[in-house]
């Protein structure tokens, strides 16, 4: 009989407020459109992108194939997060149960996506720098596909072992998730039940889906330097130092932002982890179409193509 109330009293919140990313007012409508124009850049940035990667046949090739992916889960990804945290600076932003768990597993999917996307794209740059007498069968489409298959997998299943995860907790009277999004920690902290079981799990496929990618990046790139000091000439060596640079560069912002946030225990989460977060849900998918095209002769070229053909036509 009690065990019965107390179920019905631990299921009673049926939706959160979502505090946004700071409560003073004469913040808010600046925030406003500064994230708002930030959302612009980055779908017009990670759409463009992609779309002129499909147009040009001179792109279709591994590295811009895994580009292709990473804009496409970019673009779905700030799609999921900034449109609701937008709603947190003109009004009191609630969110149902539902909808924040749905919220939740797809945050962790594309979250995910992108940690094993860089990862093959790290891969691809060894393939192309350590093994480029072998690159056309080590990246071959069948393989390139496989790679991008196993991604989406491992992104549904670490977003449905999450989300499984998260639907045990009971939240009994606190709905006010100190957060601009349904994420893991500011909910752990909000349940009213024991959350020892839940953090181990979260560490541990957390700690998978971060450690893996990580580990394999280095690797890759341990490989590939010690190629490039291989290469006699300054130009060379050069070349490959650039063509690494962008994507150095996108795996440091998401990887450094990701493991300060997630590998850590949930009590020590605060105010602070909400500009943290910001570098990857919504600076990285900004910044990634802009790093890796500002330098990349390739896209470069296709672009003016591009414009040129639909000018003339």
């Amino acid at each position: 009989m009690n065990q019965g109330m107390t179920s019905a009293n631990e299921s009673s919140v049926k939706e959160f407020i979502l505090l946004g990313l700071t409560q003073q007012p004469e913040l808010q409508l600046p925030l406003f459109f500064l994230f708002l124009g930030i959302y612009v850049v980055s779908t017009v940035g990670n759409l463009g992108l992609s779309v002129l990667i499909v147009l040009n046949p001179h792109l279709h090739m591994p590295m811009y194939y895994f580009l292709f992916n990473l804009s496409f889960t970019d673009l779905c990804f700030s799609s999921v997060i900034i449109p609701k945290m937008l709603v947190s600076f003109v009004k009191q932003n609630t969110i149902s149960h539902a909808e924040c768990m749905t919220q939740f597993f797809f945050f962790c999917f594309f979250v995910i996506n992108e940690f094993y996307i860089l990862t093959a794209m790290a891969y691809d740059k060894y393939a192309a720098i350590c093994k480029p007498l072998l690159y056309q069968v080590t990246m071959s489409y069948q393989v390139c596909h496989s790679m991008m298959v196993g991604v989406y997998v491992m992104g549904f299943f670490g977003g449905l072992v999450h989300t499984g995860n998260m639907l045990n907790l009971s939240f009994c009277d606190g709905n006010i998730i100190n957060h601009y999004m349904c994420d893991v920690l500011p909910l752990l902290k909000l349940s009213c039940t024991d959350t020892a079981i839940n953090e181990l799990v979260v560490f541990i496929v957390g700690g998978i889906n971060i450690i893996v990618p990580c580990v394999t990046v280095f690797i890759c790139y341990t490989f590939i330097l010690s190629s490039i000091i291989g290469i006699r000439s300054a130009e060379g060596r050069s070349k490959a130092f650039s063509t690494c640079g962008s994507h150095v560069i996108a795996v440091s912002l998401f990887f450094g932002a990701s493991i300060f946030m997630y590998l850590k225990p949930s009590s020590v989460a605060g105010e602070e982890d909400k500009v943290s977060s910001i570098f990857y849900t919504i600076l990285g998918p900004m910044l990634n179409p802009f790093i890796y095209s500002l330098r990349n002769k390739d896209v470069h070229i296709s672009l003016r193509k591009t414009l040129r053909k639909r000018t003339f036509n």
